[in-house]
């Protein structure tokens, strides 16, 4: 199952991130966490110590690995590869904690849109690896757009989630959100409604979202709340919201079928 989650900035999709992972791990599942977004927050999500994380970086970051694998290092008057070898990276470049392996994607900063240089092309041609090549349940935490997705490989995203809270803004940045993924393709979308306080808060997002498929909430929770104050992990800890992800990964595993 190939997930990517998505979402205006602080609805709380990395911590649904991070439980999803957990969720899918603790049922026997192979699980890749994929951190695309560049505020980087997802190892905390899972509950990865800070020792562990010493001397990952992104993939965006590893300049010399990109002109390795592409062949920009050979003097070859600016000409490299356009798909170079990334079946070994994900093993050779993650942190495993609690059976879920996390990758650090990064984002390649550059001054215009048609960025081709050493560091896109290695990302791409690892995004396209991981969603085309391997079997792992992969989970993808998306900054509030789907630039790391495209056409190549849209079609071999199960999902599209996107996390909402009660607000007009949230609201209006996944219509948004959809209409980028219609645009490569991405047809299967569905929400989770996050921060939800009340029956009235669940009740103003399910008028919303009308004729779309809503997975599942999350309450606000003291619990998690604490956790994101701590960076700790907020599936080690208890509270109504396990209930709810797993109610969601049910849910999950019924819209993929």
């Amino acid at each position: 199952m190939k997930i990517a989650i998505t979402g205006k900035g602080g609805v709380g999709k990395t911590t649904i991130a991070g439980l999803l992972a957990r969720s899918f791990a603790l049922q026997g599942r192979r699980v890749l966490a994929i951190d695309a977004d560049p505020d980087a927050n997802l190892a905390s999500a899972i509950g990865i110590p800070a020792q562990k994380l010493a001397g990952l970086q992104p993939f965006s970051k590893m300049k010399n690995l990109a002109k390795q694998r592409t062949g920009a290092d050979q003097n070859n008057g600016g000409l490299f590869v356009l798909n170079p070898r990334v079946d070994d990276l994900p093993d050779r470049h993650c942190v495993e904690h609690a059976g879920v392996r996390l990758l650090m994607m990064g984002t390649v900063e550059h001054g215009g849109s048609g960025c081709v240089c050493p560091e896109h092309t290695l990302l791409r041609s690892l995004m396209k690896h991981l969603l085309l090549d391997r079997d792992d349940v992969l989970i993808m935490d998306m900054e509030a757009g789907i630039e790391h997705l495209g056409r190549a490989t849209a079609e071999a995203v199960d999902v599209l989630i996107v996390v909402v809270e009660p607000g007009s803004r949230s609201l209006q940045t996944s219509i948004q959100i959809e209409q980028l993924a219609g645009e490569i393709g991405i047809t299967k979308i569905v929400y989770i409604a996050s921060k939800v306080a009340d029956e009235a808060d669940l009740t103003y997002l399910q008028q919303s979202l009308q004729n779309k498929t809503l997975l599942g909430h999350l309450s606000v929770s003291e619990a998690i709340r604490e956790a994101d104050k701590k960076g700790s992990c907020a599936f080690d800890m208890q509270g109504e919201f396990k209930t709810q992800i797993s109610n969601i990964v049910t849910a999950l595993g019924a819209f993929s079928r």
